[in-house]
């Protein structure tokens, strides 16, 4: 990771679970981190956690809605007016919401590609193009998936943000096949985890919480600290070395 001190990292949806974790490890190890939220209370709070632990990075809070368009862009020109640009981009930001294929509202679907797979898009055209225009070569894009985007479980709750997910992995193949034709070294990383102790299944199930309780008590979860610390082993490989796509799964966790 040393040779990533002092370099530019966008995370999104870094308030809290993964994304929060994400951020403040890339802290330790020196870099300059933008986390991005609809709310940056909490990544302000980390922020000032951050600063007080004397990490040798910093965290740049910045409040971005990646469901408009218009909002990420103005994010990317603010970090190339006050940071230069963006050398990694962790899109992280993601959510389900349970919406059957059968019942569900057309809404919630909407939300869902808007924000796992329209942003996600979005987010690495323009670290792409951040990295382009300044001849960035070693820059990496990380993808936050999910296990959902390998396999399909039996839960209609969850039916529709596999289909998203499902994107992720094709869109992180297909990145990696256009930065290889576009004849550049950076790279692309999918990174898959199984259930993950985070606020997501209570956002999933915000009005049945007994329900996200449970799925979390069921087994021994990963915890938000284990998929950051995948994040630092993708970018911390030679950098000839493309890491494609990390799956992982609670040792409990059955499918």
């Amino acid at each position: 990771m040393e040779r990533w001190k002092g370099r530019v990292a966008l995370v999104t949806g870094a308030s809290v679970g993964i994304g929060a974790a994400v951020a403040r490890e890339l802290v330790q190890h020196g870099m300059k981190v933008v986390g991005c939220a609809r709310s940056v209370d909490k990544i302000e709070k980390l922020a000032a956690e951050c600063q007080s632990a004397g990490f040798p990075g910093t965290l740049i809070p910045y409040k971005c809605d990646l469901s408009i368009e218009e909002e990420i862009l103005s994010m990317f020109s603010a970090i190339k007016t006050l940071h230069q640009g963006v050398d990694v981009c962790i899109n992280n930001a993601g959510l389900a919401c349970a919406e059957p294929l059968l019942s569900g509202r057309t809404e919630g679907w909407r939300t869902m590609i808007d924000i796992n797979i329209l942003a996600l898009s979005i987010c690495t055209r323009e670290a792409y193009q951040s990295m382009k225009e300044r001849n960035i070569d070693d820059g990496h894009i990380i993808n936050i998936n999910s296990m959902c985007g390998h396999r399909v479980v039996p839960n209609a709750d969850v039916h529709f943000y596999t289909a998203t997910k499902y994107a992720v992995t094709a869109l992180t193949e297909a990145l990696r096949q256009e930065l290889c034709d576009a004849k550049t070294h950076i790279r692309a990383t999918c990174i898959s985890p199984g259930l993950v102790e985070t606020e997501f299944a209570f956002r999933l199930y915000d009005r049945t919480p007994e329900k996200a309780a449970a799925a979390y008590e069921s087994i021994k979860c990963l915890k938000a600290q284990d998929i950051a610390s995948a994040v630092t082993y993708a970018l911390s490989a030679p950098p000839h070395v493309q890491v494609g796509d990390i799956q992982m799964r609670p040792v409990e966790q059955v499918s």
